[in-house]
This record gives structure tokens, C-alpha cells and sequence, in this order.
């Protein structure tokens, strides 16, 4: 009798424990369910929107251009390049120029001096003084032939010392000329070993390949100036590409390790063949050009606008990345001063011009604000 009132306590006891248990466990279930609940809603009194200088904002119907991406570099016209050479060769006597000094059309760039420039100048000076003998025997050839006093041998020998002479007397004339040397100098008498060379453009020096002293021929590049004047993109675009590029479309351009602001310019040419990289060249002209400071060989990172969509936008401030996932905060509503938001994922299609266009932004009405500004520090935290 005992043992089965003992046994009849012990089973109530176990029937107790267990419904005292599994409230419990119903009640943490609840706790959890409302945490779960409420984790997505974020609130915030007027004073810290103030503060924070917070700002809403609906979606708004923005351009996002359908663009081409390519690379390429500035780059200058070819007549806005010069690789300067010496016409006969000699050693660099001064240099006085550095890399990136500016120099202007006819400037002195370096001089030369060989010996080679006195024998030239000798010979202009000799030809020259025998050019005035043979001219005026050849003359009295002419007289005496129309009177029929000298002979056709004599004639035609006078003749073509003259007109030979002539000719060489012309082409060390012409030499002389190319090395900017002054004829008439030459034939007053000042003779010189040293010449200059010039500037053939304006512009600034880019590259220096000599120094005092260094032997350079005719095929030696001396120097290169560059004029920055007009300068132009040179752009890279891949054959898939290339027949949604017409002229006139705008393309917007970033110098990536120099500024992050971005440019604007537009299509002038483009190219005809396909180079080994299965790239086209396209040229473009810059917007405004006299107001930047672009250096030739500055590497870029282009977009040409070959077509216009439209699509409902936020700005690019609204959202936030948490990992590999999209937020936004939506106003829930406004009581008295508390603001309560809610925490919205969202699927991003574009980003263009600081605002992004969403996936999902038919899950949205007109109405819908966006907390456009400051969602970054309530969802960071």
C-alpha cells in the first residue's frame, strides 16, 4: 500500500515538472518570435535625426545610360608630337634643357659642332666664287656664239661647267639651310663649327637622350617635345562592342590613379581594323580641355553612352551593404518626435551618376520614403 502511494507522488511530481517545462520553453518561443519580429524596425527620436542631419526621400525616375566599358590613354595628335633629330651628325657641344621645361616654335633646344660643318661652309664659299667666273664666261660664250665667233665645242663646255656648278652651288646652299646656317654669312666670311638645333613645335620636353658631349648621327632621336595643347582620348574598344559605337556619343572618363571625379567627351572617330588584341581604336575629344591638367599617357577608364533607359532610383547613400546583402530604411511611421524604420533587403540593377536603381522597386509605392541620408550609421549598428 505504501510503495503504490509513493509511486502515485512521484508520477504527479513528473506530470508537474514536465508542464512547468513546456511552459517554459513556450514562453522563450515567444520572447524569441517578438525579438524576431521587432529586429527589422530601427527607431529614433527627432533630436538624433537633427543631429544627425538625416534625410528622406522617394523613388524618383532617373537616366541610366546603357554604356560600352573600355580602357585607352590620353593621348595628342601627331602633329602635336616631335621627336627631334639632328639633320647631320656631330657632338652635342649644350643642353641646357631638362625634362618638362617649355619651350616655344624656334627655340634653341641644343647645339652641335663637327668639323665636317667648316668643309661643308668651305666648299658653298668656293663654289660660290667659282659660280660668278663660269656665269660670265658662259655669257661671253653666249655673245660670241650669236656673232659666230666661237665654236659649238667651246660654247657647250662653258655651258655645262656653269649649270653644274650652278646646281652644286644650290644644293650646299640648300645643306646649309637645313642646318640653319646663314648663306650669306657664309659668304661674308664667318665660318663656324658649332650650328643649333631648333624647336620644329611648341610644347614641353617629355624625354632627353643625350647629354654634352654624346656623338649623335642623323638617325639619333635627341629630344621629344610634346604640345598639350589639344589633347584627345585614344580608346581600346573589343570587337563585340563596337558596331554600337557611332560618332557624336558621349562618353564619360576617369583617370583612376589620379582623381576620382569624373569627365565628359565625345565620340570624333572610329577605327576601321582590328588590331591582335581583337580591340578598335576610338578617338575622342574632350569637353572643355583648356580646364584640365591631363598629362599624355594618362590611363583611363571610359564609358561610351550608346543608349538611354530609365528606372525608378534611390540614392546611392540610401543603401547600405551588410556582406554580400542589400538595406534600405523605410519610414514605418512618425509618432510625437520617435521615428520608426524599417529595415527593407533589396536587390540593386544600376548604379549610375550617385543614384542606384532597384530590382525590386515595384515592391514600392510613390508614397514609400526612403531614409536617404545617415542609413549607414543606423543599420551599422
Amino acid at each position: 500500500m505504501i510503495r503504490t502511494t509513493y509511486t502515485i507522488i512521484l508520477l504527479s511530481l513528473t506530470i508537474l515538472i514536465t508542464s512547468c517545462g513546456d511552459k517554459t520553453t513556450d514562453s522563450q518561443n515567444e520572447e524569441t518570435a517578438q525579438e524576431t519580429e521587432t529586429s527589422d524596425f530601427i527607431t529614433i527620436t527627432q533630436a538624433q535625426f537633427d543631429q544627425s542631419d538625416m534625410k528622406l526621400g522617394s523613388l524618383e525616375d532617373k537616366e541610366f545610360p546603357v554604356v560600352v566599358s573600355c580602357t585607352g590613354t590620353i593621348d595628342v595628335p601627331p602633329e602635336n608630337r616631335a621627336v627631334v633629330n639632328a639633320t647631320m651628325g656631330g657632338y652635342i657641344k649644350t643642353t641646357p634643357l631638362l625634362i618638362g621645361d617649355k619651350v616655344r616654335k624656334g627655340q634653341v633646344l641644343v647645339t652641335i659642332e663637327n668639323p665636317e660643318f667648316v668643309t661643308l661652309q668651305q666648299n658653298y664659299m668656293e663654289t660660290y666664287e667659282q659660280l660668278a667666273y663660269l656665269k660670265m664666261a658662259y655669257n661671253n660664250q653666249q655673245t660670241m656664239k650669236t656673232e659666230n665667233i666661237t665654236s659649238q665645242k667651246s660654247y657647250l663646255k662653258a655651258e655645262s661647267d656653269y649649270k653644274s656648278t650652278l646646281a652644286r652651288h644650290n644644293g650646299l646652299e640648300k645643306q646649309l639651310q637645313l642646318l640653319h646656317i646663314s648663306a650669306s654669312s657664309v659668304r661674308a666670311g664667318r665660318i663656324s663649327s658649332v650650328v643649333s638645333v631648333y624647336a620644329p613645335i611648341s610644347g614641353s620636353i617629355t624625354s632627353i637622350n643625350v647629354t654634352k658631349g654624346t656623338y649623335v648621327s642623323p638617325a639619333t632621336a635627341i629630344l621629344e617635345i610634346i604640345d598639350n595643347d589639344h589633347i584627345h582620348l585614344e580608346l581600346s574598344v573589343f570587337e563585340k562592342d563596337i558596331m554600337k559605337v557611332k560618332k557624336e556619343q558621349r562618353i564619360n572618363f576617369k583617370i583612376p590613379e589620379a582623381s576620382t571625379a569624373s569627365y565628359n567627351a565625345a565620340v570624333h572617330l572610329v577605327g576601321t581594323t582590328i588590331d591582335a588584341s581583337r580591340t578598335i581604336k576610338v578617338h575622342g575629344h574632350l569637353e572643355k580641355e583648356e580646364n584640365n591638367q591631363f598629362l599624355v599617357g594618362m590611363f583611363v577608364e571610359a564609358g561610351i553612352v550608346v543608349d538611354n533607359a530609365f528606372a525608378k532610383a534611390i540614392p546611392q547613400e540610401a543603401v547600405v551593404q551588410l556582406g554580400e546583402a542589400y538595406y534600405v530604411l523605410i519610414l514605418e511611421s512618425k509618432q510625437g518626435n520617435d521615428y520608426k524604420f524599417k529595415q527593407i533587403p533589396v536587390t540593386l540593377k544600376e548604379n549610375y551618376g550617385g543614384f542606384v536603381a532597384l530590382e525590386n522597386s515595384n515592391a514600392f509605392n510613390a508614397q514609400t520614403q526612403f531614409l536617404t541620408k545617415g542609413a549607414f550609421n543606423l543599420i551599422g549598428e
